[in-house]
């Protein structure tokens, strides 16, 4: 409604310049314009919705940051369970069994229960103290039974009842950072609108985390760097009692480590997955498959059938492994029966490194095939390759799991950079202003306002890109001081009184409006209000580049009312330059208080050096698609840590490629000399 309203203001703020009904003056027009625009905003503001100024929230404010939070998980985890093809067709039956007793709490152990997939959340709701730690092999698909458990308690809440939140652990450093802690601050950065004060009182993620009004999810402790599994059980058992309810993810093998160190889970009941039945196996493959990839791997089929073949069934008997069998052998032309080959493949470990090989360049075909889904280009599978290296390295180097679009810009030196922003920005703010004064046909100002502009606005980026504050975390301050209509007004107020006492009363209404609806764009555009709307990586790219346009065209247009009010209608050059002047203004006021501008300068440069698609986003959202990535709230991870590490033992763009030997690898149709078709 906000943004809806700027424009309208903007386009009824020039009606009003260049034409208004007889009897109606300019100066009667913008001030209806003006009023209608501060009456949108009343009507809009959240802090005059509310009876007080709210301090710490409220019982009432907390239930409903819960249950909106819930809707939003709910949206999200749906969206990626079906990106994941959980449900089409059924997902693998996966079981489960007791764990080694001597990995749980004595006063549960003896409670463990066997189970399958669609029976995770009455299992989980049966448990004495509602606390789970769940142990796999890599790839047996803990991620999935932690996905569909959180839908599942979603689609069972009841209003009061602890909201499930599924996190990644990869991220926390429980040497440096409290369970706690750590939690509400992610609920922050995955749902901003939590920090609306007018809407949810004040600390409201941190009283959601300590009230335990959620029900953590915490996958892949297995994740993190061995030298922290201990620490995490312990930090784990400190911040969630035993008494409060929680799921965990691990490795067999990394979690008999972490207990052997630190002690069990407390009040925890563990189970482990186990390896797929081969039947499931190959009924879970001819209904995904076309007829025609099934009835190549028919031999494979009877091998598996009577557990003919230990490695087969060792190397299947992962969801992971079987995904990537679907992708490695689905096109035309293949042959899994090169899989009895004991000389090549002698156990299944190789046969699974020889999956994951063969299966990543397979997912970016040449031409749309049945058994993919449809991408919004046809990535070169070469390209495709080199480029998800680059960000596994990339990954690799930071010692992080989660991608985030906004922190590549780490990919490039700081201060290279820096220089780099300031010069791209400096060079269009000097083109900027040429073209302004060439429009207002002051052809022999150019090389002094072109130089001036770029100066200016050089040093001004410069000095703001390598600011120490920048980075630090923003949150909006509670009362009135977020009010949309109070921010909105008064810097209206005083840009009008300012350009008022130079040229008028007009002019003024023009420019203050043009500044207030500027001022009520960044806050309806910059942070969300709506807590019920799932964020993604797309959704905060978009909106930070939404940012800087619609600041840019509201600017432009009020600069040009003016100019059309100050020097009339009849002289549209200096009309059409006082718009770019006012376009360009904007533009560089938005980029140089985002970080959108230095994602694409940093984008632009990992893209002329070969390492990253100009259409970066476009190829993350398609290999999401692909099912090679996974989407944790406005992050991206890869499908599974063995798939990042796989891609990051290989040189990144520009170094030599190993040379091929007699163990399966990366085809050669993957390596830079074959790139060129």
């Amino acid at each position: 409604m906000v943004v809806a309203a700027c424009g309208a203001a903007a386009a009824l703020a020039v009606l009003g310049v260049v034409w208004t009904a007889p009897g109606v003056s300019t100066t009667t027009w913008l001030t209806g314009v003006a009023v209608a625009f501060l009456l949108v905003l009343a009507a809009a503001d959240p802090w005059l919705r509310r009876s007080r100024v709210s301090g710490l929230a409220s019982d009432e404010q907390l239930d409903a940051a819960a249950d909106a939070l819930a809707t939003a998980l709910r949206r999200q985890w749906q969206a990626e369970r079906d990106a994941r093809g959980l449900t089409d067709p059924e997902p693998l039956p996966l079981r489960w069994a007791p764990a080694d007793p001597a990995l749980a709490d004595e006063a549960v152990a003896g409670a463990a229960p066997h189970g399958r997939l669609d029976q995770v959340v009455g299992q989980f709701e049966r448990l004495p103290r509602r606390r789970l730690v769940l142990l796999g092999a890599p790839g047996s698909g803990k991620s999935t039974v932690a996905l569909l458990l959180l839908l599942g308690l979603l689609d069972r809440r009841r209003p009061g009842d602890p909201v499930p939140v599924l996190l990644s652990l990869a991220s926390w450093d429980p040497a440096a950072e409290d369970l706690r802690t750590w939690l509400a601050r992610r609920l922050r950065e995955e749902h901003p609108a939590l920090a609306n004060a007018e809407l949810y009182g004040s600390y409201t993620a941190d009283l959601l985390v300590e009230q335990r009004r959620v029900l953590p999810i915490l996958d892949g402790l297995d994740e993190l760097p061995d030298r922290l599994w201990a620490k995490a059980v312990e930090g784990i058992n400190r911040a969630v009692p035993r008494t409060r309810p929680l799921v965990l993810t691990c490795g067999r093998t990394e979690f008999r480590r972490a207990v052997a160190r630190a002690g069990v889970v407390n009040g925890a009941t563990v189970v482990e997955l186990a390896p797929l039945d081969p039947q499931d196996v190959v009924d879970y493959l001819r209904a995904s498959m076309p007829a025609l990839a099934a009835a190549r791997w028919e031999p494979v089929f009877l091998q598996l059938y009577g557990y003919r073949d230990e490695r087969l069934t060792g190397a299947l008997g992962t969801p992971l492994a079987v995904r990537l069998a679907e992708l490695a052998y689905g096109p035309a032309g293949t042959n899994p029966t090169e899989l009895f080959d004991r000389a090549r493949f002698p156990d299944p470990a190789t046969i699974e490194r020889h999956l994951l090989d063969a299966a990543l360049p397979a997912a970016f075909p040449r031409e749309p095939v049945d058994y993919l889904p449809v991408t919004a280009e046809g990535w070169p599978a070469g390209r495709a390759l080199r480029w998800l290296r680059f960000l596994a390295g990339h990954l690799a180097g930071t010692g992080r799991r989660e991608l985030a679009w906004w922190e590549l810009t780490g990919a490039v030196p700081r201060y290279g950079l820096a220089l780099l922003t300031a010069v791209g920005l400096a060079l269009v703010s000097a083109a900027g202003a040429s073209l302004v004064l060439l429009l207002a046909r002051a052809p022999s100002l150019v090389p002094l306002a072109a130089g001036g502009a770029s100066c200016v606005v050089g040093v001004g980026a410069l000095a703001a890109t390598v600011s120490p504050r920048r980075g630090l975390p923003r949150t909006r301050r509670p009362g009135i001081a977020g009010s949309l209509l109070l921010g909105s007004a008064v810097a209206g107020a005083v840009g009008g009184a300012v350009f008022g006492s130079m040229f008028g009363t007009t002019a003024a209404l023009v420019f203050g409006l043009g500044v207030a609806a500027t001022t009520a764009l960044r806050y309806a555009l910059s942070s969300s209000t709506e807590l019920t709307r799932a964020a993604t990586p797309l959704a905060v790219f978009a909106r930070d580049r939404a940012v800087v346009a619609m600041t840019s065209v509201v600017c432009g247009v009020g600069a040009g009312a003016v100019c059309a009010l100050l020097f009339g209608s009849t002289t549209p050059h200096v009309v059409w330059s006082g718009f770019l002047a006012g376009l360009l203004a904007g533009f560089v006021l938005s980029v140089v208080s985002h970080g959108w501008w230095r994602f694409v300068v940093a984008r632009a440069w990992l893209a002329l050096r070969g390492r990253l698609p100009w259409r970066l986003m476009a190829f993350l959202a398609d290999a999401h698609r692909l099912g090679l990535l996974r989407q944790s709230g406005t992050r991206y991870e890869f499908a599974h840590a063995r798939m990042q590490d796989r891609l990051a033992e290989w040189p990144t763009p520009g170094g030599a490629e190993p040379a091929r030997s007699a163990e399966p690898g990366f085809p050669t149709d993957i390596h830079p000399a074959a790139e060129q078709s």
